[in-house]
């Protein structure tokens, strides 16, 4: 009799806490659907219909081979337009290069946060015609990061590896490369606008896959972090590619980036010719070429703008 008493609390409390776990999945698919329904509103039609018409090769889990989610990335597109728009009121140059199809698009780097890569990707969302969602090549270090790690790829970010960005063109995405990398997004003030060395990564790729690639220029974002130095070996203690000595941390509200005016420059389509296995030497030339028109659309975007903030 007591067993049987037992079986019944057992089985009574297996139906309760179903119960409750189904209420509770119940009350998140709601406050879910509501937080979609105010993401929806406020980044409007246009918008909504850009993102959610672009071409995704979901698997059964809803993402694409790099578990990119288009859910999850509405909600990055809101915060990363409010960024760009209204914090750097960026203004753009030239989308009209970037061709329709598998591109390289190859930047300067800049700013101690990668924020230059936040202005170019909500360009090519949500300015350019037809609307493409930039695939970027982060660090291989924001892999060991927590959170980071799983929201990156969540919102279409690769880690910058040969294979993953090969994968990509293939499949006739955008892909977002910067050749400076952590050489480039940490330099010191007295640097800024001076192109650090380009690896040679991206021109094997773009001879290997026939992709044409588009020089990307990004004016302002060297002034948002003004550093005067780079603590390298502290930074290797931690892993960090670098770590930056910004005298602007020391004042209150000094962790947000200067709002300085961004202003993007997409140059015209460059295509390359010649074997991706060539000597390092035979690539450096290709590559000079694409760093030296770079450097001439810095030059003349720091030229013509009237001032850092406006």
């Amino acid at each position: 009799m007591v067993a049987d008493n037992r079986s019944l609390i057992a089985v009574r409390g297996t139906q309760s806490a179903r119960g409750l776990l189904g209420a509770l999945q119940r009350v998140g698919t709601r406050i879910r659907a509501r937080a979609d329904s105010a993401v929806d509103a406020l980044l409007g039609a246009e918008a909504v219909d850009r993102i959610e018409n672009l071409v995704h090769r979901s698997g059964a889990a809803g993402v694409d081979p790099f578990g990119f989610d288009p859910h999850v990335a509405k909600y990055a597109v809101l915060v990363a337009r409010a960024i760009s728009r209204s914090w750097f009121r960026t203004e753009c140059f030239g989308l009209e290069n970037v061709p329709v199809g598998r591109t390289l698009l190859i930047s300067n780097h800049s700013g101690q946060l990668p924020l230059d890569g936040l202005a170019i990707g909500i360009a090519m969302l949500l300015d350019s015609d037809p609307p493409r969602f930039v695939r970027s090549m982060v660090e291989k270090w924001t892999a060991t990061l927590p959170f980071v790690s799983t929201l990156f790829p969540r919102c279409g970010q690769i880690v910058g590896v040969p294979e993953n960005c090969e994968r990509l063109l293939e499949m006739d995405e955008t892909v977002l490369v910067f050749p400076e990398g952590a050489r480039g997004i940490s330099k010191t003030f007295d640097q800024r606008y001076k192109l650090a060395e380009f690896g040679l990564g991206f021109m094997r790729l773009a001879l290997q896959t026939n992709t044409p690639v588009v020089p990307v220029a990004v004016v302002g974002a060297e002034e948002q972090y003004v550093s005067v130095a780079n603590l390298t070996r502290v930074a290797k203690l931690f892993g960090a590619p670098a770590l930056p000595v910004l005298p602007q941390l020391l004042i209150p509200g000094g962790f947000l980036p200067l709002p300085t005016k961004y202003r993007v420059y997409f140059g015209e389509p460059m295509t390359f010719s010649g074997d991706a296995d060539d000597d390092d030497a035979v690539i450096e030339e290709k590559v000079w070429v694409v760093k030296a028109t770079i450097q001439s659309m810095l030059n003349r975007g720091i030229k013509d703008r009237k001032h850092i903030f406006y």
